[in-house]
Parts: structure tokens; C-alpha cells; sequence
């Protein structure tokens, strides 16, 4: 489906916007729940990456599992039925997911002594996983490409016989993902030790200590309202549902950052309100995104959108996402008469000239290109070519942004 965008001017909405359950919480509690069934989980993502996650979980007959584009699936469900003793699994994805890597995780569990196949190219799925049960160990391991591999290792640490220590070779990217898992492990009961490059997680002998969990809204989905609210005059206002203060989610940093473009947010009983409160922005955006790169393509639309040069830096794990987003961000920019340099980390906005009357971008099947976008039709028409992609992680993405003032049909 593809949509013209057109006319949007945020109104502020009296009833807080519901923005989906996190999707990164919502998946690491499934694997959790999977180990121990009696866990019970309150606003669950509705995103399509959790509903895959949740299915896969439940083996099918035949035992092939397609986890379609949902990269954090592939890499948890990897791990979870390698240590799952006498299962036998085809675990496969789109033809996007078969050209992302998966071969430095599927070489740490290897070395547990996993019994784990290459179907087609080696270091990339399909994968033939026969599971056992595996006694853990030590492990030195490259975080810097994905958080994911370490989570997914995380997630079957204290259900092996001699629990798991990771040593990692350099510093870790995204690292409040793994700061997430690790809290999440702590709080049914797992003895963790994270401190500087080592992860070492006992074996999970006791009772459970918490057994339900609140999924908190996804800071990632809130960071497009404060795209939104940036672009808009002062005085606008967007209020978002069931945000809490103390977030495992890196990506309430977007709080932070969006100071930097005249943006306030406040937090009262689980509702956070954005405001637009100044006009004044900085000569250039410098921003290290290493640890929040899901915030990149918000971001760099919204220098984009306000014609504010921008150094993002911190982004080489964009190349092996849904797909390579920095090229993606280069040329959907370009479309709107910005001169944008990439390298293999890094985004340089160096000007935007007047936006074209109407300009067709592509999304890549690539949810984050589509909902990055959609708030820079406050200045022009926009035409976005599969809308429906925002169902990965935000299904209800289009109807939510009607309701604050964006006009919208199927073009």
C-alpha cells in the first residue's frame, strides 16, 4: 500500500496517544516466559516481530519456523532452541533476513557445543538447528556488530548446566539493550555480574522472583511524535500513554536529545507530554548513536526537516539492519534536495535546500524509513511506497498519527 501524506499540522490531543508495548522488552520477556510458562505479561507488543516471536515459540508439526523480517527473532529463537534438548528446527526468514549475519553467534554457541548447519551460505540463515542441552562456560565474544547476539546468549545463560561468562573483545554497541536483558534476569531472580567487558550469569536454581511483568511503551515509537512536535510551531503539544520514568529502554534518551531542537517532556502518572518550547537550535547536531541507533533516521529527517546540518556518528550496525539504512537515509534525503555524506559509521547532513511540492520515498521494507518520514509532510506532500511496513513494530502507526493532525490516503 502505498499513501500520499499531505497537510499535517499536530493538533494536541486530549487523550493521551496508547503507543504499543516495547517491542525489545516484549521479546525478551517471551524467551523468558517460554523457560518458565507461570510468567504473565501486561501490555505485550503488538508489533508483527513479537506476534512471529510468540508463534515460533510454539512449534509447528513440521518444525520449519519463518520468522519472516524479525531480525531480534532469528537471532533469540538461534540460541533458545539450541538449548532446547531434542527439538529439531528449520529456522529460516525473508530473502532480507538471509543476507543479514548471523555467524558470529551461531560460532559462540558452537563452541557450548551446539548442533547448529548452514543451509544454503555459511554465516547466514536458514539455519538446521538440532537441540541438546548445552553446559555453558566461557566465551570471548565481538559485541560491537549487534547487542543481539549478546542478549540471545543472555536469555539461555541460567538454564545451562555451568551458567555462561562473556568476555567481550571491545566495548559492546548498543549497550542499554544488554543492560535491559540483564535487568529482566535480575528481577525473576538470575545472580548476574555485568561490570566493564565481562557478563558472567550463574545457574538459575531458585523460585522466581517477580512473575509479572508491565511491558512500558516503546521509546523508540514515541521518538516519531517528537520528530513530529520539533517541526511544529511553539506551543504544540502530543501526550503519550503508559511512559515510565525509570525506562530499561536506552531510547528514552530521545528525552534528552530532543532538548537540543527547542523539544520539552514531562512525565505524570505513566503520561508523557511533549511540547514544543523554543525555536533555537544549534549551529550543527553532533550526536554519537552508538548506543541508541534505532534514533538515527528520526533524527537525521528531523535535522532534515529543520534544515539543521548534522554529524551522527556511532551508526555501523545500520548496514545489517532491515536493510543497509545509511545508504537508504542518503538517497531518500537526496530526494529532498539535501547534500548528505555517509561512511561505513556515520551520516553528515551538510545542507537542505527547498523541499520539492510533492516527493516520493521509498521504504526499503523497512519500518524506521516509513514512520522517520512521515512527519516531514508538515512541510511538503509526501507519497511513501509501502506504508504498511509500520506493522514490524507499529501496526496502528498511521491511525495514531491522524488522530494528532496528519491527513493521509491511499495513493
Amino acid at each position: 500500500m502505498n499513501i500520499r501524506l499531505r497537510d499535517f499540522k499536530v493538533k494536541s490531543n486530549i487523550v493521551p496517544i496508547v503507543v504499543p508495548g516495547s517491542k525489545s522488552e516484549s521479546n525478551r520477556l517471551l524467551i523468558l516466559k517460554a523457560w518458565h510458562p507461570s510468567i504473565t505479561i501486561e501490555n505485550l507488543s503488538t508489533a508483527v516481530d513479537t506476534v512471529n516471536l510468540k508463534k515460533a515459540l510454539t512449534l509447528p508439526i513440521d518444525n520449519i519456523v519463518d520468522v519472516h523480517h524479525a531480525g531480534t527473532a532469528m537471532r533469540f529463537l538461534t540460541a533458545y532452541f539450541s538449548a532446547q534438548d531434542n527439538i529439531k528446527v528449520t529456522l529460516t526468514g525473508s530473502g532480507r533476513m538471509q543476507e543479514r549475519p548471523i555467524g558470529i553467534l551461531v560460532d559462540a554457541l558452537l563452541e557450548l557445543g551446539a548442533e547448529i548447519s548452514y543451509i544454503y551460505e555459511k554465516g547466514f540463515p536458514p539455519l538446521s538447528i538440532k537441540g541438546k542441552k548445552l553446559s555453558g562456560g566461557t566465551l570471548i565474544l565481538d559485541a560491537s556488530v549487534s547487542s543481539q547476539y549478546v542478549t540471545a546468549l543472555l536469555l539461555i545463560a541460567p538454564y545451562l548446566e555451568n551458567g555462561l561468562q562473556l568476555n567481550f573483545k571491545k566495548r559492546p554497541t548498543s549497550l542499554p539493550y544488554i543492560d535491559m536483558t540483564v535487568s529482566l534476569l535480575k528481577e525473576i531472580g538470575v545472580d548476574c555480574f555485568f561490570e566493564n567487558n565481562v557478563v558472567r550469569i550463574a545457574p538459575f536454581l531458585g523460585k522466581l522472583q517477580k512473575e509479572h511483568f508491565v511491558v512500558c511503551s516503546d521509546w523508540s515509537s514515541a521518538s516519531y511524535f517528537f520528530s513530529a512536535v520539533a517541526m511544529s510551531p511553539i506551543g504544540t503539544k502530543v501526550a503519550l500513554s503508559n511512559f515510565q520514568k525509570d525506562s530499561l529502554q536506552g531510547d528514552a534518551q530521545v528525552m534528552e536529545i530532543y532538548k537540543q531542537f527547542g523539544v520539552s517532556s514531562t512525565q505524570l502518572n505513566g503520561t508523557l507530554i511533549i511540547e514544543k518550547t523554543s525555536q533555537e537550535l544549534p549551529d550543527k547536531l553532533e550526536l554519537d548513536l552508538n548506543q541508541t541507533p534505532d534514533l538515527a533516521q528520526t533524527i537525521a529527517v528531523t535535522c532534515l526537516g529543520l534544515k539543521l546540518p548534522c554529524q551522527l556518528t556511532g551508526l555501523h550496525t545500520l548496514k545489517i539492519k532491515e536493510t543497509d539504512r545509511l545508504i537508504a537515509l542518503k538517497t531518500e534525503m537526496q530526494k529532498c534536495n539535501a547534500t548528505v555524506n555517509i561512511t561505513d559509521d556515520s551520516l553528515s547532513l551538510k545542507a537542505a535546500g527547498e523541499f520539492p511540492k510533492e516527493v516520493i520515498i521509498d521504504t526499503y521494507s523497512d519500518h524506521r524509513m516509513a514512520m522517520s518520514f512521515a512527519p516531514l509532510s508538515i512541510f511538503n506532500a509526501i507519497v511513501l511506497r509501502d506504508a504498511k511496513v509500520v506493522q514490524k513494530s507499529y501496526p496502528n502507526f498511521w491511525e495514531d498519527f491522524q488522530r494528532i493532525g496528519l491527513n493521509w490516503e491511499v495513493y
